[in-house]
């Protein structure tokens, strides 16, 4: 047998157990991506619990795939990115491998640029069947990042504190809801007035802009609607976060069954 054997290509191929996996036609996708190691190298790096710089990495990051991706939504909380793909989109044929591996190199790729630090991310696939599900997703990737922006705000009011890594842990393991604002408002923070961002994660989408164009034929200024991404740190929450979220998915997957 010779290596350049169709049977033998063939066979080797036939290893490459997961490359068939596809999404499935018309449903509702979300690739999230999440920072590797991150804790170690956030803590090396940036302020904590939460530094601008960082976030400003994770929007760039979230940006470039929003682009290549050709993304309607996109949401970045902590070391996260969820990235809302079109029902219609047909990708790299809808390719589970190519969509997680891509959507992964895209991440590490950005963010590395925009940190000027070597960063890697993984990545994994999301389906849903209606925009009711991609809102119930939305809103559970709000409320963890609610949830981890307490906890790190509690975390390392007590690090700053003289708490080890240890002795934090303890005291918040078990803690409930109002004893971590307590916790905090004796350190003198409000949680309620931390900036939304923090506690509601970054959101971006598309809207329309005008600007004037020049019409070359008749020689005169004319009005063109062009695209651009906004970025949006000032999100609602819970209920009409979610209003929010099913507004957005309106003008797409118009054949999915819908009740937001």
């Amino acid at each position: 047998m010779t290596v350049e054997s169709g049977g033998f290509e063939a066979r080797q191929r036939e290893r490459e157990w997961f490359h068939g996996l596809t999404v499935p036609p018309g449903s509702w996708t979300v690739l999230r991506v999440d920072g590797r190691g991150f804790s170690k190298f956030t803590e090396a790096r940036f302020e904590k619990p939460f530094d601008p710089r960082f976030s400003e990495c994770m929007v760039e990051a979230a940006k470039a795939l929003m682009a290549d991706f050709a993304a309607p939504y996109v949401y970045t909380e902590s070391d996260e990115i969820s990235i809302l793909l079109d029902p219609a989109a047909d990708l790299f044929g809808r390719g589970v491998e190519k969509l997680v591996s891509i959507s992964a190199g895209i991440a590490s790729a950005a963010f590395t640029h925009a940190a000027g630090v070597p960063a890697h991310f993984d990545g994994r696939v999301w389906l849903g069947t209606t925009a009711d599900d991609v809102v119930d997703y939305f809103s559970w990737r709000q409320a963890d990042a609610t949830r981890c922006a307490l906890n790190g705000w509690c975390y390392w009011i007590l690090r700053k504190a003289g708490k080890s890594a240890r002795e934090a842990g303890d005291v918040l393991d078990g803690a409930s809801i109002p004893e971590k604002n307590e916790l905090l408002y004796a350190h003198g923070v409000n949680f309620t007035e931390v900036p939304a961002w923090q506690r509601r994660g970054v959101g971006l989408y598309w809207e329309s802009y005008e600007r004037t164009g020049f019409d070359p034929v008749r020689e005169i200024e004319v009005p063109a609607t062009r695209r651009r991404v906004r970025v949006e740190r000032e999100l609602p929450m819970k209920d009409e976060y979610r209003v929010f979220v099913g507004e957005l998915l309106q003008p797409i997957g118009s054949g999915s069954r819908r009740t937001v």
